[in-house]
């Protein structure tokens, strides 16, 4: 029966449309902290770098794991719910403890403040939220599960 509820989704194009646009924001990010990719630092550095601005050590690995692996597993459609609640815990982490409050609601559009706000992290968290009750959607590999379960 949980198994049942965690992969369920409405088969329709909502999900597929919020699972693609997370995963290609969100892939980027992941491969960068991760491997390096989109001139990254990789995974030793990024994890030195958390951990140099105050994190624990199992919180940057934490941080690393799910920016590159949900927005994989998002793509798929694969226990979407379960990674848009990480991902969602991750931005709202970045946004109480990333040193974006300080800064305003706005994006540094115009490179004129010190640093940037939080609108960026909370259309993700909107996002998240919106997957987390929609499910994956069309294509994904939730609904198979789910037809599977069913049968």
């Amino acid at each position: 029966m949980m198994k049942q509820k965690f992969f369920s989704t409405h088969n329709d194009y909502t999900g597929l449309i919020i699972r693609l646009t997370i995963g290609i924001v969100m892939f980027p990010h992941g491969a960068r902290a991760m491997l390096g990719w989109f001139d990254g630092y990789g995974f030793t550095q990024t994890l030195e770098g958390l951990q140099q601005m105050g994190q624990p050590w199992l919180v940057g690995l934490l941080v690393i794991v799910i920016e590159f692996f949900a927005p994989i597993f998002i793509i798929m459609g694969f226990a979407s719910r379960f990674w848009a609640i990480a991902l969602g815990g991750l931005f709202i982490g970045i946004i109480l403890f990333g040193g974006h409050l300080e800064h305003g609601f706005f994006m540094n559009w115009f490179g004129d403040k010190e640093g940037e706000g939080f609108e960026y992290h909370l259309l993700m968290l909107g996002l998240c939220l919106a997957l987390f009750i929609q499910g994956s959607g069309k294509y994904s590999l939730d609904n198979l599960i789910s037809k599977k379960l069913t049968a």
